[in-house]
């Protein structure tokens, strides 16, 4: 906390009036079929964001991010967003998601504090709108419900970013627990807490170094033809988590599909899957068995390998080696270990959830990556974390 205090002394000669944390996240699973009123499973991990801020006495808004030591500035009355300014924009995307909401917003000197960059993906630069939202509306004192708080967020995102606004993202940010996993239903929206508590296991993010470049445009996947399509196949079932569950019927599947190419049928297929990888975990963790979620999540990544076309050779090479460390050769499907690619995919991040006496052998494989694709790997271990918070 001193290190935050003194950067935003340092840059404006002042002390921070309020101080907000915010952790980083990933998504285990279905990240990848919100758009279609699906569910996602996210973990807020100890990573932490911190926005300091204190008021001016004019309009104008200063932004300084300590770790990249840039520093940027705005008028409340001319926000614009500037490709230049990469962060900022995420902290004026805020800042006019109140304005343009009619709250009363003054001039303003902002701090970001974050050992992890926004480039890494981590849900950094998520955390980063969170914590300057929650920030703000502690500053100038404002009468802002939750369910607003939201709608700041939204506003920001579309409006001002003119990107998606991800319930999944922003339900991390806010409401994750120490010790849980979230699970966002997309359809409500709403949000279920689902304990995760193994404690013989580690819980590792690691930056593959892969540079992202996207093969091909997801947002095709997201064509209303191809959302209705899958509305067609969902099927109610009172007794399934959420109450639906897609059409398990091959022929059915097949004759509803018919009408796409078949890379497109795969990538749909894959959406469908992702549902019953998703109801796969939450009734494990809900058991608090380890071997049906790790199953789930195994068979998540094959589904973004070889149907949604969204991994790289690095990345399945990473999780290939893990599979080989302490298999379970008696029982495929109770795995000890497991992992996925997260995020936007088409490189860079992967998650891996092992034992604790695999972790040197797992890291030994990282040594063998780099000398074999010469990316340097970086490895984070983490925890599952709580979500935004006042700083005293």
């Amino acid at each position: 906390m001193e290190q935050v205090k003194l950067a935003h002394f340092g840059e404006y000669s002042e002390n921070p009036e309020v101080i907000f944390s915010t952790n980083g996240r990933f998504h285990l699973i279905g990240e990848h079929s919100w758009f279609c009123k699906d569910k996602t499973l996210s973990m807020a991990v100890n990573l932490p964001v911190y926005v300091a801020v204190s008021p001016r006495d004019d309009s104008s808004v200063k932004f300084y991010f300590h770790q990249l030591s840039e520093s940027k500035r705005a008028n409340i009355s001319s926000l614009k967003f500037r490709k230049e300014d990469k962060w900022a924009n995420a902290v004026k995307a805020m800042i006019y998601g109140y304005t343009s909401g009619g709250f009363d917003v003054k001039g303003m000197n902002i701090t970001i504090y974050s050992d992890i960059l926004p480039s890494a993906g981590f849900g950094i630069t998520t955390a980063i709108k969170v914590a300057t939202t929650y920030a703000i509306r502690e500053l100038f004192d404002l009468r802002c419900s939750e369910a607003q708080i939201l709608q700041v967020i939204e506003r920001g995102n579309k409006l001002f970013l003119n990107t998606d606004n991800y319930n999944a993202d922003n339900y991390a940010a806010i409401y994750a627990k120490e010790g849980t996993v979230i699970l966002t239903d997309h359809a409500g929206p709403s949000y279920e807490l689902i304990p995760f508590d193994f404690s013989d296991k580690v819980i590792l993010l690691t930056d593959a170094k892969v540079p992202r470049i996207n093969v091909w445009n997801e947002d095709s996947v997201r064509q209303p033809e191809n959302v209705l399509l899958l509305g067609e196949l969902k099927d109610r079932k009172n007794y399934i988590y959420g109450g639906w569950q897609y059409e398990e019927n091959p022929t059915e599947v097949n004759e509803v599909l018919s009408v796409v190419n078949e890379e497109m049928r795969r990538r749909l297929l894959c959406i469908m899957k992702e549902h019953s990888y998703i109801l796969e975990a939450q009734k494990s963790l809900m058991k608090g068995e380890f071997g049906g979620f790790a199953n789930a999540v195994n068979h998540s990544h094959i589904g973004m390998r070889d149907l949604y076309d969204l991994s790289c050779p690095e990345i399945d090479w990473i999780l290939k080696r893990l599979q080989e460390i302490n298999p379970n050769l008696e029982d495929s499907r109770n795995p000890t270990s497991c992992g996925r690619i997260t995020g936007k995919g088409f490189g860079r991040v992967a998650y891996t959830i092992l034992n604790k006496n695999d972790i040197d052998e797992f890291k030994a494989k990282l040594n063998e990556y780099e000398r074999i694709f010469g990316f340097k790997a970086i490895c984070y271990e983490v925890k599952p974390a709580g979500g935004v918070h006042i700083v005293k």
